[in-house]
């Protein structure tokens, strides 16, 4: 079947940058820096390094298009000369070519043009480098096998003998080379307490979907960057897609960018370039496509696009090879990131549901669903249409920072919002710290709309009040129906960068036969709020839609009323 998706158009930045952080699949910036380094230290790369090994063995290294716009963007500086990414992240497939050219870059940053020198008008980026003083060039890894590689490749380009070598005098050894200034480039795989301290003036932080709490990854990762931090200098960290879940570094920066695309990041707070290139998650893993999907040929040319020297006949045949796993394939050829096998949903199958066209019209019939906490968890608020079950989100709130609090008069605010905007025909709301919004006010608030109560019956009966603790096997029930439908893409949302989060957040859980939603650990800082608000909304929009004081409204003088 032939795809449906122009690749060539979809995967253009500026499309991209369009999308919510999480879905994008091209993630470098648009354009080009105003004021930059890297036209000098692309320069100094092609004349100055060999190709030790591969196709173009002993030719100069010649950055491809997609290394040269990654180098003139982490070496962009402001109009105060200062850089304006604080660290970056390579995350390309397997065979990308990601450690020959972190090894190009350890060697410049030894070497080469690095660090602002001044502006100059007319030259290419608007200012010049200039060489690190005393530089300390640290790859780094929680194994010595992580980063042999790298290394390996090093010492390829400047071995005993080679034109670097002999032009800037080095004394090359197996895990180290040094300058006559005192200059060094060394691996580094000790423990984060013997890393402490070190005035480093550049980290590679090697395959860094390895580095986890387990193997002192992580705590390496927080050693390194305060090192850096002590002297202005940055990291560059490469790796595959991850397993989610694991706690992996290359998780945790991968969360850090999304923040900072979303918005969510304090003033002053570092940013980080962020390189990716993943296949759309509608690539099949065969090339005779279903609808909506496009070919594995296809996907892997779109990953590979900047990698001209990749076999792609070859990847396919080691992909169809009934020995390597699925979710193996997809991490490391098309690099996309393969959830645990508890996982409710796939974020791929939830961010293909998002419909950026659909506009909500004021006064269209919605319901809504409420889960709040005042303190220590996030608070949600999602409608649904009754119109076509299109889902939005009318926002989630974290506890604020100085104060531990979500901001009542904030919530209450966006409620009151909702109110004056649509039609509110169902409303469901959580108990627990809100008891008396869900019993008292909202209840008053929108008694003269609100269609199905919450709760019709007992000594629980409330217009909006509805405790999830004493209804979770309905919930559950919910979960299991929510899930099925956006698996068989029965609804579209509104492509919420939060909400998407929460639902790629869920694991599965079993309640009375059941599967239902839970957070990976009762710990887990990962929140999954608004995931609940989605089950909740999808849930109240079932139940009006069936319900027969609903189907008894009629349109009259054009306002509904109950008939």
């Amino acid at each position: 079947m032939t795809a449906v998706v122009d690749l060539a158009e979809w995967g253009k930045r500026e499309f991209q940058a369009s999308l919510p952080p999480g879905d994008r699949c091209v993630t470098l910036p648009v354009g080009l820096p105003e004021l930059t380094l890297g036209y000098g230290v692309l320069t100094w790369m092609e004349r100055e390094l060999v190709v030790p090994s591969g196709p173009f063995a002993g030719g100069s290294f010649v950055a491809t298009p997609q290394q040269a716009l990654f180098l003139l963007w982490y070496y962009a500086v402001d109009k105060q000369g200062r850089w304006v990414f604080s660290r970056a992240v390579r995350r390309l497939a397997k065979g990308s070519g990601k450690t020959p050219f972190a090894a190009a870059m350890a060697l410049a940053e030894l070497l080469g043009p690095v660090r602002f020198g001044g502006f100059v008008h007319g030259v290419p980026g608007g200012c010049v480098g200039v060489p690190v003083r005393l530089p300390l060039v640290q790859v780094a890894a929680t194994s010595e096998e992580q980063t042999g590689v790298t290394m390996r490749i090093v010492t390829g380009m400047a071995h005993k003998g080679s034109r670097l070598q002999r032009k800037y005098q080095l004394d090359p050894g197996k895990t180290f080379i040094d300058t006559p200034s005192g200059g060094r480039l060394r691996l580094l795989t000790s423990s984060a307490a013997s890393a402490e301290g070190s005035e480093s003036s550049f980290v590679i932080a090697d395959e860094v979907e390895h580095w986890k709490p387990a193997n002192g990854g992580v705590e390496l990762w927080h050693t390194l960057r305060r090192n850096l931090a002590k002297t202005g200098s940055r990291m560059l960290e490469t790796c595959n897609a991850w397993e989610p879940g694991v706690d992996s570094v290359a998780e945790a920066s991968f969360d850090d960018w999304v923040a900072q695309e979303e918005g969510r990041l304090r003033d002053g707070a570092g940013r980080t370039l962020y390189d990716a290139r993943v296949a759309p998650s509608f690539t099949s893993l065969s090339d005779e496509p279903g609808e909506g999907e496009v070919s594995l040929t296809e996907g892997l040319k779109f990953v590979y696009e900047g990698s001209p020297w990749t076999d792609i006949e070859a990847i396919k045949s080691e992909i169809w090879s009934p020995s390597n796993p699925v979710s193996v394939s997809r991490r490391f050829y098309l690099n996309q990131p393969t959830v645990s096998e508890s996982a409710w949903v796939e974020p791929g199958v939830w961010a293909a549901l998002a419909d950026s066209e659909r506009k909500l019209r004021k006064g269209e019939e919605v319901v809504l669903f409420f889960d709040g906490s005042k303190s220590g968890d996030n608070t949600a608020l999602v409608g649904c249409c009754m119109e076509d079950g299109f889902v939005f989100t009318v926002d989630v709130w974290e506890p604020e920072e100085d104060t531990g609090l979500v901001d009542v008069d904030d919530v209450v605010s966006a409620v009151d919002w909702v109110r004056a905007q649509f039609d509110v025909v169902g409303f469901f709301s959580d108990v627990r710290e809100w008891e008396s919004f869900a019993k008292m006010q909202w209840p008053r608030d929108f008694e003269e709309s609100i269609v199905v109560p919450a709760q019709d019956h007992g000594k629980a009966a409330s217009l909006v009040a509805w405790d999830m603790r004493s209804h979770g096997l309905e919930f559950a029930t919910a979960a299991e129906m929510c899930r099925a439908e956006i698996e068989d893409g029965l609804f579209h949302h509104d492509g919420n960068f939060v909400t998407a989060r929460h639902i790629a957040n869920c694991r599965m859980a079993e309640q009375r036969g059941h599967i239902t939603v839970k957070k990976e650990s009762p710990k887990s800082s990962k929140k999954i709020d608004a995931a609940v608000c989605v089950i909740g909304a999808r849930m109240v929009y079932r139940m009006v839609k069936e319900d027969p004081r609903y189907k008894k409204r009629v349109r009259a003088g054009g306002e509904w009323i109950v008939g």
